[in-house]
This record gives structure tokens, sequence and C-alpha cells, in this order.
């Protein structure tokens, strides 16, 4: 770049020059950037015409002049009328003299658009799949990312992988909870990219194929890879439990930010840096609800605590800590200033941000108590963090004769030795000595300078791991679920690996040495699935297929790993040498891989050495390298922090914390025996029994003053009094009135901690004491990763993987600004281009032939077998491109975008199929009606006229008759002969004495007759007059269209369905839908139907309306339901069958169109009780948004799936709270008027289970009406979720019911003992009796929200509005004793 000066004058009256850098996107030009010199006088056009001379670029070419502002990221092309200096004024002043990219504020020259030509820039902003770019390079991947980044898209897809560029800076409208459900359920690439669609689709492929998934998140460091996982644990647990949050969920949301405060630190190139890899392991049952999770965590950075670069800093939690105590907590954990500590001293030390800090400091506080932490634990930790930064502040001195090493201040020994309740002067002798066994003799050596400063690092180190160590133990106890360690049951898993990124500072070392031999083990995992073994199966299967080569970095690996001669190896090797040092190490090195291409020497002088990397090279100093591989606990700090008087301290040092926890129990026990025989001898003493009123009576000697006990989950020093004498002593209570529980409900016992210790064996700070008197050394912290490694990377390759790379998009963490260079070295080193190649020329979906018919069998034709051929036939039918599948030896290869087709094929043939079966159900029920009213019409026509002479006639008549259905008009004209041959006939058969009843019977005869013939005639008549199409079609003003029905939908007349595939008529007006044989039947113009749409009052339409318009607060339940549900319980408890058995539909349709019309003028005592409630399951059908809502649907099978009975109720009734408040109140009126129909089970024989299975329906339906399997596979769950609200209020009514009647007898009998008193005293006590029975019985009612005071159960009975137990009595108040 020119070294010209912002503004010169070109001479006497000129206009003064500016110069600006102008960046060339053009392909023939190479330069990065060019100077030019322009007055503020010269136009857009001028100064392009200059630009392009000077380049030496096509003239005949048109060319625009872009301007590109960091805060919107958009490009704004400059008209040719326009003065560039007039825009350059506007940017901030230190762009002005020099504007290169880094600042945000530059202009681009770039040529314009030729017919027939397609510009780079234009063709790529629109994709979000770089597998569809029409042309692949490097640039045009760079150029699409920076579209996206810059109009906020920071995910793109490449097929199936998620590309992530991390903008420093939170996008709240990417995080919004709704995005869960939008992307739920949904397939890969049908909605934009999104890091949710990953757990989407990670979490269902879990579910369908049930299979162990794993999503690997792989970058640099500072490309945003913690973010990602943290929500991707946030979808995860959401799909799982969705709003209601299970004991493992709320733990495991609380996890991530306690594990960010101690395990995450800012580095120069991250604020929020992960000094250790962990992996998350969210275990499901096979019904996808969460079961529990573990979390592993690897090579915490223990080397930051102590030093570190200027520009980096110390751990997030010394910092939340420091500044966001109270003063009282800064009192009791002795804090200072954190100028005033050497561990967290550097140069440029400058506390920005307190407010956020103290902010992060309580949402510590609370991630803590989210994960079991009590306030005794949390002051436990705190003081362990206050006494690691006090360590620091320890300083040597070595006395005149340079022997003996001083160690001080006073103050911090003191202060440092109350904070880990140890003895001074055992304090002093562990920083100043150390123990060593010479021929089974002990000697105590005196530490040199530089000895003792690395003891105290190493103390201080230590103790911060094993309480590192010992967070995530407790934390994964409580994740632990106990049945995995008592039953077998059968669980699916989805692992979240989010690993430390590539590291590349000024000063590297042993850490980041281990950090980038992980990487690079991930990235030759990523490289062997996506390229080795997708191209080995392709050409194993025989299908056409050009190899693309891929960088392959397995000549580093085993350059690190590879025996005899990998740096791991011979670290080992030097690291047991007494005489070694780092310099003999690196001369090793050298000598060991001089030949090696990928190994570069340094200087002789320099202590370093250079490996080049997948990602480019790295120098690492050699210094401390052995010491960091062999850091182990002390056995004098061991020793130390073993004799502490905290048992807390204690147990983070031990080798075996299930042996601890079994003598602690003992010790506990005994313990608590003493101080059960002090107060014994206590009450001996005062002669009346002494009862313990809290925990300081416990305290009664020196023997039981230090009583510890470690039951609960953190097995902390607690009180004795909140583990033992919890029933005994009065607990808080909180506004519902019950007792809260002051501990933890997870106790720890021996058998679960040994279990959870054995899943997270790898690497606790505990194994790696130094026992002075053992002659095996424990292994080396390097050897130690290197198998915590392979274990991951085995976990990992038993699991389906899904991949997510993360780019950094700038070294100076500035928001939302890309840096093409950096972005482009991340494009290349990764290998991206290669992966888009073979995503795009792969097939995102493969099959065996058996696989493929089991799944698509319904599209393949009949007697298809599992062959190439017919799958290729099925293929060309469908038109399916040949270029999008291949035919293997056993599998079929299909591009992504065909197995969607075939998905949606699928569902559609389902769909199909579905209409047929109920089309020929529904014929079969008509013609099995039509033949039960034929036999009954010929049982009538049997009668016929019978000539005496003629017996033969007669006989084959009366068989004719049998088989014929006589003609209405037939039997108009013959009830006179009929009638005779009856007469007659009954005439000879009758006795002598019995003749003058022959009349009777003849005239019964004939009554009945003519009502038969009446009927018949009435039913011609009622059949519609078939009438000009004309007319037929639009009565009443009605404008109606046909339309083919898909979904089956209710006829608005009769109420019947109109079923898939057949025509239905709608008025494009009114919206009335119908079958065309109920045209005739209308008898409602269309205006009026469309002034009853329009008008908001309630009760202006009462079927298929919302039942937030029917309802209001003076009338909670919408009028019709309310009238029928009134009249059933009056008149219908006690009929058999009452909701099972269906009335008649001529009925129904004439009560609905009253009703519907004008519901008070409708006489109930007119229609049977079978219609009454079948309009009642009628009109929750018809609502458009069922009552338990279509958003809640699948938060109430999540919760009719829980294991447990209580988990089950509570998260049933968590839910129903959460509907709107007139479905709220009308589910509440419903659900009370089954508890009534169910305690009449005797009469009616429908039990609760009976109404569940025929109101689930009704009140709960699935919102996705397009797959047909949904509503038929969730049957159970619905019914079992209507069910438990059934039986839950049906428990609450009897008990409360009960309770009532109790008292009313109490009441009762005291009333008649009293009468036999004298008639003065009676009358006193008469009422006051009377009054303390009735103001209990008040007070039980009063419970009751929905109760009124009535002097008997008969009168509550039949009063709707008394509920049994309102459905929210007290709004999750009571939740907890559900189903106990």
């Amino acid at each position: 770049m020119s070294s010209l000066q912002g503004a010169q004058t070109s001479g006497p009256g000129d206009h003064p020059s500016h110069v600006i850098q102008i960046y060339p996107r053009l392909k023939q030009v190479t330069a990065q950037c060019l100077t030019l010199q322009v007055t503020a006088a010269q136009t857009t056009a001028a100064v392009i015409q200059h630009a392009v001379a000077t380049l030496g670029i096509d003239t005949q070419r048109s060319y625009s002049l872009l301007e590109l502002k960091e805060s919107d990221g958009e490009e704004t092309v400059l008209e040719d009328g326009e003065h560039p200096v007039n825009r350059y004024f506007l940017w901030p002043p230190e762009t002005h003299r020099w504007h290169p990219k880094s600042k945000g504020y530059y202009f681009i020259l770039q040529p314009l658009l030729q017919e027939g030509e397609a510009w780079l820039e234009e063709l790529v902003e629109d994709y979000d799949d770089l597998c569809r770019l029409p042309e692949l390079s490097e640039d045009a991947l760079l150029q699409t990312l920076r579209k996206r980044f810059y109009k906020k898209k920071i995910y793109t897809y490449a097929s199936s992988i998620l590309v992530a560029v991390n903008p420093f800076k939170f996008l709240p409208c990417y995080y919004n909870p709704k995005y869960v459900m939008m992307y739920e359920n949904q397939p890969l690439g049908k909605l934009s990219p999104h890091i949710f669609a990953v757990a989407n689709v990670a979490y269902h492929a879990m579910l369908n194929r049930r299979l162990d998934q794993c999503i690997v998140i792989s970058g640099e460091s500072g490309s945003g890879k913690t973010e990602s996982s943290s929500y991707l644990v946030h979808c995860l647990t959401a799909l799982s439990q969705k709003r209601y949050a299970s004991g493992v969920v709320r733990t495991l949301l609380g996890a991530g930010p306690v594990l960010e405060a101690f395990g995450n630190a800012t580095t120069a190139q991250n604020n929020n840096s992960s000094r250790f890899g962990k992996f998350v392991q969210l275990n499901y049952l096979e019904s996808g609800v969460i079961r529990g999770a573990i979390i592993e965590k690897y090579l915490l950075e223990k080397s930051r605590l102590v030093c570190r670069d200027t520009s980096e800093r110390n751990y997030h939690v010394f910092y939340y800590l420091l500044i966001g105590a109270s003063k009282e907590e800064r009192k009791e954990f002795s804090l200072l200033q954190p100028q005033e500590y050497n561990y967290l001293q550097q140069e440029d030390l400058s506390i920005e941000g307190e407010e956020k800090l103290r902010h992060e400091y309580k949402r510590l506080h609370q991630a803590m108590e989210m994960v079991g932490f009590l306030a005794s634990t949390k002051k436990l930790i705190f003081s362990i963090l206050s006494a690691i930064l006090y360590l620091g502040n320890v300083t040597y001195t070595v006395s005149e004769e340079g022997e003996v090493i001083k160690v001080g201040p006073d103050d911090v020994l003191s202060t440092l030795s109350d904070l880990l309740k140890v003895k001074q002067e055992l304090l002093v002798n562990a920083l100043t000595q150390r123990r060593a066994v010479v021929s089974n003799d002990t000697l105590v050596l005196p530490y040199m300078l530089k000895e003792a400063t690395t003891a105290r690092d190493s103390m201080a180190k230590s103790l911060y791991s094993a309480l590192f160590d010992w967070i995530v133990l407790h934390i994964n106890h409580t994740l632990l679920n106990r049945r995995d360690m008592e039953e077998s049951v059968s669980c699916l898993s989805i692992g979240i690996l989010d690993i430390f990124g590539f590291e590349n500072f000024q000063t590297n070392s042993f850490e980041q040495f281990c950090i980038n031999y992980t990487n690079e083990k991930l990235h030759h995992y990523f490289s062997q699935y996506v390229f080795n073994r997708q191209q080995e199966e392709y050409l194993s299967e025989g299908i056409s297929w050009s190899t693309i080569a891929y960088g392959d970095n397995e000549g580093v690996i085993n350059m690190f790993s590879k025996k005899p001669t990998g740096f791991f190896h011979l670290l080992d090797e030097e690291s047991n040498l007494p005489q070694a040092t780092d310099g003999t190490l690196l001369d090793k090195l050298k000598q060991h891989h001089k030949d090696n291409p990928l190994f570069v020497g340094t200087a002789v002088m320099e202590p370093a050495f250079v490996i080049q990397h997948f990602a480019g090279r790295v120098k690492y100093q050699i210094k401390d390298f052995r010491v960091k591989n062999t850091d182990h606990m002390r056995p004098d700090v061991v020793l130390l922090l073993r004799g502490s008087e905290r048992a807390f301290l204690r147990q983070l040092v031990c080798s075996s914390p299930a042996a601890l926890f079994r003598w602690g129990v003992l010790r506990a026990t005994i313990r608590i025996t003493a101080a059960f025989r002090a107060l014994a001898r206590r009450g001996a003493q005062t002669g009346r029994p002494t009862r313990p009123s809290g925990p300081q009576d416990l305290q009664m000697d020196t023997h039981t003053n230090r009583l510890q006990m470690i039951f609960s989950a953190d097995y902390h020093q607690s009180s004795l009094g909140q583990c033992v004498f919890l029933f005994y002593f009065p607990c808080r209570r909180n506004r519902s009135g019950r007792q809260k529980q002051i501990i933890p409900k997870k106790l720890m016992d021996s058998h679960s901690l040994k279990h959870i210790v054995a899943l997270t064996v790898n690497g606790r700070t505990s194994q790696l004491v130094l026992h002075p008197h053992q002659r095996k050394k424990p292994p080396s912290i390097s050897a130690q990763f290197q198998a915590s490694l392979c274990n991951l990377l085995d976990s990992v390759g038993k699991a389906e993987p899904f991949f997510i790379r993360c780019i950094r998009s700038n070294a100076e963490k500035r928001e939302m600004y890309f840096d093409e260079a950096l972005v482009l070295h991340q494009i290349k080193y990764s290998g991206m281009l290669e992966m888009v190649r073979i995503q795009k020329a792969g097939f995102g979906a493969k099959y065996t032939f058996e696989e493929f018919v089991k799944k698509f069998w319904v599209l393949m034709p009949k007697g298809a077998a599992a062959t190439s051929e017919d799958i290729t036939k099925l293929f060309q039918n469908m038109g399916v491109d040949q270029s999008t599948y291949q035919m293997g030896k056993t599998k079929v290869f299909l591009k992504e975008s065909q197995r969607q087709r075939l998905q949606e094929t699928l569902n559609k043939e389902v769909m199909r199929s579905v209409v047929i079966l109920q089309r020929w159900f529904r014929c079969c029920l008509i013609r099995m009606h039509f033949l039960n009213k034929k036999d009954a019409a010929l049982l009538i026509q049997v009668y016929r006229p019978r000539e005496p002479h003629s017996v033969s006639g007669r006989v084959a008549s009366e068989e004719h008759s049998h088989c014929l259905l006589l003609p209405l008009y037939w039997l108009t004209s013959i009830p006179k002969d009929l009638l005779k041959g009856y007469h007659n006939k009954v005439n000879r058969l009758a006795s002598p004495h019995r003749l003058s009843e022959v009349t009777l019977v003849v005239n019964l005869f004939q009554s009945m007759l003519d009502g038969f013939i009446r009927g018949l005639v009435k039913q011609e008549e009622a059949e519609p007059v078939k009438v000009g199409d004309r007319q037929m079609e639009n009565p009443l003003d009605h404008m109606f269209s046909t339309y083919q029905v898909n979904i089956m939908q209710s006829c608005d007349l009769c109420g019947s369905y109109i079923w898939g595939m057949e025509k239905a008529y709608m008025c494009s007006a009114c919206k009335l839908i119908c079958h065309k044989k109920c045209l005739a039947k209308i008898i409602t113009d269309c205006l009026t139907r469309c002034a009853r749409k329009d008008s908001s009052t309630s009760g202006s339409l009462h079927f298929g309306v919302d039942v937030s318009v029917l309802s209001s607060p003076a009338q909670p339940v919408p009028q019709v339901l309310e009238m029928l549900l009134v009249y059933v319980e009056m008149n219908g408890l006690d009929t058999e069958g009452i909701y099972r058995k269906s009335g008649s539909a001529c009925r129904a349709r004439e009560l609905h169109q009253i009703l519907e019309t004008n519901p008070e003028t409708a006489s109930l005592e007119n229609y049977p009780i079978h219609t009454i409630t079948g309009l009642v399951k009628r009109w929750l059908r018809e609502l458009p948004e069922p009552l338990m809502t279509f958003n809640l649907y699948n938060d109430f099978l999540h919760a009719a799936e829980l294991p447990e009975k209580s988990e089950r109720i509570r998260a049933i009734y968590q839910k129903v709270d959460e509907l709107p408040e007139s479905n709220y109140s009308t589910l509440e009126r419903l659900i009370f008027h089954l508890v009534k129909v169910a305690k009449e089970e005797v009469h009616n024989r429908m039990t609760a289970s009976s109404l569940a299975i025929v109101f689930a329906p009704c009140i709960m339906r699935s919102p996705d009406a397009d797959d047909p399997f949904l509503g038929m596979k969730d049957v159970n769950k619905t019914t079992q979720c209507v069910e438990v609200l059934i039986m839950e209020q049906f428990r609450r009514y009897t008990e409360k019911m009960q309770n009532i009647k109790e008292l009313e007898y109490a009441e009762t009998l005291a009333i008649h003992q009293l009468q036999l008193k004298s008639s003065e005293y009676i009358c006193v006590c008469v009422c006051v009796c009377a009054c303390v029975c009735g103001a209990s019985r008040e007070d039980l009612a009063c419970t009751l929200p929905d109760l009124e005071q009535e002097t008997s159960d008969d009168n509550l009975d039949n009063q709707w509005s008394v509920s049994s137990d309102s459905l929210g009595s007290d709004r999750l108040g009571s939740l907890d004793s559900e189903g106990q």
C-alpha cells in the first residue's frame, strides 16, 4: 500500500486530493488493493476510468464502484454522478487516511453483468447449501459464506454437514424458542440452515433407526464450538421434554454455566475459550424421553492457573467471585481485589464490565442450585478458590547462609491455614520440604528456591484440578438414573463432542501439543468417515464413481503416537530418567525425526521444534514438557490436605471416593450414637425426657462437636440435624402449606458412587497421587490422555455421526466482521472444497435392497422382490432421473432430494389407502343397515290375499313374497282384499266361544297396516324432488362451487363426514360446506350466515367455533355444551352405554339445526338421550382448536410416557395449567361431568377407561394431519392422558365427599347427644356444637374453590359447578402430592 498522505493539493486553485483504496473483485487481477488520489469534484465514472487505466484491464467492459460498510454489511452501488469522496467523509475518522478491509469501510470495483453472463456474487447469494453451487471453487465457497454472513445467516449446509461462522455476537433472531418447534420433525434442508435442524434430525434418526447418534463439533479456537454445544443441549432436551422440566433436564441445563465458569477462560482468540474437552452423552428411553446423562472431561489446562500470556486471563470463576461477592462473603472468604493476587496479575489487567461479572456471579449461584449444590457446599467451594489465590501470594526468601528457605508473609499463611482448616506449622512444612524414601528410611529434605516455587504452584494446580473433578463427579451423580444400576432397560443416546480447537499461540507448550494432537485425530476421523469409507463403499458396491483425492494426516498422527519413536513414547522415556532434561528430550526428538518432512528443526540454541499440522506450522517451546507430563499430586500435599479438619477437603484428595464414603457413614453413625446418649444423660439428670430442638442440641461436648455427615449427593460437611432429624424438626413451609425439604432428594450411597466413579474414571486428579512408598509410579499425563482419547474415539465410532464445522470469522474478536483471508485459510486446511465435492457427487441416502422394499413396500408393485430390477422398475414408473440414483450389488444409492420425493409419495399413497379403507368400511356399514331394513320389510309383506281353491298358488305367492319388495302404489290398493282374507282366516281358526273377539283382532291388524303404509308414504314424500341444476346448486342466494376433498371434513348440515376423494359444495361467501344431497336441506340464506360469522357476540354460531369466542367471564362454559351436559346429568346418568351407543342420525340433524340457530328454543326432553350425548361429542370434535390445544399436544404425549405415576400426573396437570382460560374452564367442566358419569358405573357400564377411549379423540387431535400414521400411533397415549385426568379427579371427588359425610355425621351425632340434656342447656349447647361442626365443614369446603356449602352430597352431586376438585385448585400448588 502506498505511503501517500491523506490530503494533498495539486496546484493553485485545484481541489485538494484525497487517498482512497479500492479493492478489485476481478479474476484476472491479483493485486489486493489499488490506491488512488481522488478529488472531491471527481465523480464515480471518473474514478472508475482512472482505476481501469491504472490496472490495465479491459476498457471495453462496464464496471461499477461499490461501497461496503461494516454497520449493515450491505454493498451499495454508487451512481455515475455521485462523488466517492463525499461518501468517504461519512465514514469514521480513523478510516479516512487508510481504510483496509479490517476497518470495515472500503470501496470495491467489479464488472457489470453482460447479457447471458452470470456474476459469482449474484449467483451464490441465495444458496444455503454449498453443494448446489453450479461452480465449485474455494473463492465461490468464500463468497457464499461472506454474503450469508453479512445477511446474518451464519449457518450454511454442505449436504448433511453444517458450516457455522462465528459472528462474535449473540443473534436473538436465531435462537428464539419457537425455532425448536419450527424445526421439529422437519427433514434436513427443508427449512433454512440451523443448528436446531441438526439436533432434530439426530434425535429422530435415533428414534427411527434405534441407533446411537453423535454430533461432532470441530474448528479452531474461537470458532464458536462451546456456544454450539450449548444450543444443541438446549434443543435436544426441549425435543425430549418440551417445557416440562424434569430433574435431569434441570440439572443438565444448569451444568453448562457451572462447567464454563470453572473450565473456561479468556484467551487471545476467544473470550470464552474451553480449557478442557468434554463429551456430553444424553441417554433416552426408546420412547424419546430423556433418561439421564453423563459428562466426561478431558485434559483440564492446569498451568493456566499459575501462568499464562499477558493478553489472557485466568479461569472465569475467580473474577466472578472477586467482583460479585457481597460484603459478608468477602469477609467470610477473606477476599482481596484482583490486582492483589499474584495468580491474577498481568501487565494489562483491567477489570471491565463489572456489572456483567456481577450478573454472571448471580447466574453461577442459580446454576449451582440447579445442579444440586447446597448453600453450605457453595461456601466450601468458594473458600477453596480463595485459598488457591492465597497460595499464589506465598513468597520464599533465602536465608543469609543460603541454605534455609523462609516462607511468608505470616498474614497470608494464617489466612491460608484458616481457609484450608490445617495447622499453620504443617502448612509451612509442606511448602518448604519434601519426604524421600531411601532404603526403607524416610528422609526430610528441604526444597531449593526454584523447587519450592514449583511445589507451591503444583499444590495450587492439584487442588483446583481436584475441585473441578469433584464438581464433574457431583453433576454426573445428579444426572444418574438409579434404574440404570438396577435393571437392564434398553437406552439410546446422543453424544455431543465439544473438544478444544486447534491452537497456535505465541508461546505453545505441552497443553497445545496435546490439544493439537487431539485435533489431528478428529480431522483424521472426519476424513476417514466422509472420504475414505464413503468412496470405499461406492467402489465395493460397483457403482460408477470417480475417486476424489483428499489430504491424509496419518503421517502426523504416527509421528505423535507410533512406538517406539513417537513423541509421546520418547517423552515418557525421558520423564522416567532422573538425569534427563528438556534439552535431552529435544535432542532425542531431532535425532529420530530429522528426516521427517513434517518435523522442522530450529536453530541449535533455540529450545523449540516445529510440526507441520494439517492446519499449518506450529512452533512448540520444549520448556517444562517433562515437568507437565509428570505433574502428579505430591504426597506431602496429600498428607497435609487429608489432615484438614474440613471433611470436604479430605474428599477432594481421596484416592477412593467409595471407601471414604463408607468410613464417613461409619464415623457419623458412631457420633450419632454418642449424641443420643448425651441427650439421654441430660434427660436422666433433669428427670424428664429431652427432645432435641435443633442441630445445636447435638453439639454436647468435644466428642460430638464436629459432627459430619455425607448423606447428601455432594456429601459435604453438613449439619447432622438436617439429615437425621429431618422428620422431627419443623421445616419451612411453602405457599401451599407443605414442608419444604432442606436436603436434596437424591441421596448418595456406596452403590451409586461406585457406579458413577467407574463411568468417569478417566483423568481424575486423585488417581495421580505420587506415593513415596510405592515403587510403581502412576501413569504419565500423556499416557492417560492418549488412553482417554482412544476411548472417546471408540465411543464416537460406534454411533452415527453428524458433523458441524465451526469457522472463526476474524482474529480480533470483532462483532459481525468477516476476514476473508482468515476464513479462506480455514477453508483450505479443513478440506472444505473436497468435502463439498464429494457431498455433491455422492449419494446422501443408501438402503440395502431388503431395507428399501421394507420401507417403501406400499409403492412397490404386487409380487415385487428385493431385487435391483424391481426397484429400478419402480424408479422408471415414477420418472426418477437416472443421474440421481445408482444400483449397487446389494444397495441402492439415492440423492437426498429423491429420498424426500419418495417419502412424500409414500405418505400420499398411504393416505389414499386409508381413504379407500374408510370408504369400504362405510359401504359395508350402509349395506348392513340396508339388509336389516329389507328383512324387516319382507316380514311385513309376507301376508298376501289367499284364495281357498288355489293352495299351490298361495304357497308360491307366499314364497315369492319373501323375495320381492312390494311397491308403494300396490300396497295402497290392496288393504280391502288383504283385510277380507285376514278376516276369513281368523274366523276359521277361532274357536266357537271366542268368535266375539274376531272383530277386535281384525281392527288391530288394520291399524298396524295403516301405520306401515303411512310411514312408507311419508318416506317417499320426504325424498328431495329433482329440480333444475341451477335451482339446486344455488339455493337461498348461496354461491356454491365444487371441489374434491383430500382430508375428510364434516358437513355443516347433516353432520356426517365428507370423505376423501368425494366432492363437496362450498359457498364462496359464507363458507358453508355440505354434501350435494344436502343442498335441499338448507334453511338459512347466505346473508344471514355471513352476518352471524361477522358478529363477535358469543352464541351467534355454536358448532365449529373456537371456545374463546363462545365463552366469556360471565359464562365460562359455552352455552350449548352447558345445556347438553346439564340435561345428561339430570336425565341420563343411569342409561346403559350412555356415551358408547349412537343415536338417530335424523334426530341428531334436527336438534343440531335448532341448537345452531336458536339454542334457547330447544326442547331436549323431546329427543332420546343418545342423541344428546352424540351432539356432545360432535360439538367437541368440530372445534377448530381442540380443548387440549395443538401446541400442547406433544407435551401431553411426553407427559403420558413418563414411567412414574406421580411424575406422569404432575406433568399432565402442569400442561393443563398452560391451557388458555376458556379451554381450561371448559375442560374442567367436561372432566367433572365425566367423573359424575363414572360414578354411576354400576348402572351405565361406563368406566373411566371407557370414557377416556370415547372422549380422547374428541378433545385431543394431532396437529399433523398430513401423516396418517401419527393419529393411530398416539391413540394409547392420548387415551391414557384423558384417563389420568378422570381418575385423579374421581379420587379427589371421593375423598372430599367422604370428608364432608364424616363431618355431617359428627354434627348429627353431637346434636343427638345434646338432646339428652335439659331443655335450657340444650339450646345453648346445640348452637355451640352446630357452629363448631359447621365451621369445620365450611373450612373443608372452602379448600375446594368450586365446592358450594350444601347440606348433603346429593345436592352437591346435582350441581355442575360443584367440582370434586378443580383441575387447577391450587394451579400446580399441590402437584407434588398427586399420585401418591
